[in-house]
Order: C-alpha cells, then structure tokens, then sequence
C-alpha cells in the first residue's frame, strides 16, 4: 500500500470509515512533523501494532505561547513523506489551521480541554501556561477525527504523555495509550526538531544536558536516593551556556515531587542553548 496524504477531516472520516468496516485496527501518531528518528520509532511501532497507521503533521498554534517559535517552526512535509514512508505510515493527515480551526478569529473562543492546574503548574507547564491546553485540545481532535485504536507517544516528551494518559482515562477514550523509549543521538543529545536551530558550538553546549542527567543515574545507582544530591551532582555538569529552566524529580505514576527516592521516579529538565529551549529526561527505576 502507497502512503496517501489526506488534508481534509471528512476525507479521512471516510476512509477510516471503510477500513473499521473490513475490521481493521488503526494506530495513530501525532507529530508537528519535521520528522527525525524518533517520530519514525513511534512510526515504526504504530505499523508493528496496527493494520493501519496514520500520522498526523500538523504545527497546532495553540500549544504555542506569545514569543514561542510557532511562525518560525520548520514545517517540511515533502521530506516528512519519506520519513513516514520508510517507516510504514499508510496515512499522513496533514491539514491546515482553518480546517482544524475553521473560521476561528481568537482561541480564546474555542472549546478547550484542560488537564489539571496542580500538574499542570509543574515543569513545561509553569513556564508555558496553557501549553497543555492547546496539546489536549489538538489531541481530542485527532482523537475524534482519526477514531485509533492505539495512539503512539514519545517519552521524551514525558509530562505530555503522563497528562495525555490520564486523559484518556478521565474521558472514557477507547484507546489503548502506547508509550515508546525516547531516542538519542549517538552523542546522547535527545532527538528534537529544535535541534536544527542549533550551531555546531551551541550542540556541544547542548550535549551537557544528557550528561547532566547521566550524572544523576549514575549516581542513584551507586546508592543517593536524596533528590536534593542528585539534583546538585546535574547542576555541576551543566555547560555554562546552558540556562536552566527547571530540573525536578517527580514519581512515574502520580507526578507528584519526589524528595526521597523510594518509588520510581522521573528525572526531568528543560533548558535554553542559545535561545533555543530543549528538553529531556531518564527515569530512574526501583
């Protein structure tokens, strides 16, 4: 089967339509597109799992904030198409805002689904109020549009696929939730789209985040369960032109603060290297 791009939601409503009549299962993956090697695992899982895969590309403005990199966010369907075909997408919908959004004059006038204040007011949602908003918003879309069985999410991203999961559960969605590994460069530098806003000197500073967070595994290992040590022993590592956001330990299963390590638990951080914000992540098991 050749890989078709659909713009349209009615479009894509009757052709999921027909395949749910022949009893087949779909699996969706949903991306702003620019795709790297870690869309294409969660491409590649979606194929593994499913009789069809869609991948939706599509840059939601909504989960961008005021002075966030929206306009200038690489939009690069053509080479997109490639990626998603190696991996074995059968689907890519791509629409365009209005179609998502018709006629829409200020989002403050659109329906909105909202996770939580209390985790929401931690990590990449304290310094982008209303971020989660807009990402749960554009989800349920898809959700409704696309009508998976399965719908793939990375872990890097890993507040978002916590507050997705709970979600689907809060709302009754049939979709079985599929979280995948997160994926690195052979450096260590957690894949990104952003990582193209990068210099050659400015992904060198960025390497520092990884190492910074292998420093904290490495020495949870060798016994501290004390956040207030791990979180130190990161600081050190950071690159001096790295500027910190946040670095915060939360449980796995509640994302709750973890003070003492007793429960597994979510190292995270976000950071700016050259003006650029990036995010990673490691969990550290019990």
């Amino acid at each position: 089967m050749s890989l078709v791009v659909v713009n349209e939601i009615k479009k894509i409503r009757e052709i999921i339509r027909e395949y749910k009549k022949q009893g087949k299962s779909i699996a969706l993956v949903p991306t702003m597109g620019c795709l790297h090697n870690g869309h294409k695992s969660l491409m590649e899982k979606a194929h593994s799992i499913a009789d069809i895969t869609v991948a939706s590309v599509f840059v939601n403005p909504i989960q961008f904030c005021p002075g966030e990199d929206y306009d200038k966010y690489p939009r690069t369907l053509e080479a997109d198409k490639i990626v998603a075909q190696e991996a074995g997408v059968d689907i890519i919908f791509a629409p365009s805002v209005n179609e998502m959004y018709p006629n829409l004059q200020k989002f403050s006038d659109l329906t909105m689904v909202a996770p939580p204040y209390e985790l929401t007011d931690i990590m990449c949602g304290k310094s982008r109020v209303g971020h989660f908003d807009g990402v749960e918003t554009v989800v349920t879309k898809l959700f409704n549009i696309v009508q998976p069985d399965f719908a793939c999410f990375g872990m890097k991203d890993i507040q978002q696929l916590f507050l997705i999961k709970k979600m689907v559960r809060d709302l009754n969605f049939p979709i079985e939730i599929i979280p995948c590994p997160l994926v690195r460069e052979e450096s260590g530098l957690a894949l990104s789209s952003r990582n193209k806003y990068l210099s050659d000197e400015q992904k060198k500073s960025a390497l520092s985040l990884s190492k910074a967070l292998f420093s904290i595994r490495d020495l949870y290992k060798a016994g501290v369960k004390e956040t207030k040590k791990l979180f130190d022993t990161g600081l050190t590592n950071l690159d001096k032109n790295v500027e910190l956001e946040y670095l915060e330990f939360v449980g796995y299963n509640t994302f709750k603060p973890v003070e003492n390590i007793t429960e597994t638990t979510i190292c995270a951080l976000a950071a700016r290297v050259g003006g650029v914000r990036l995010i990673d992540n490691i969990v550290l098991e019990v």
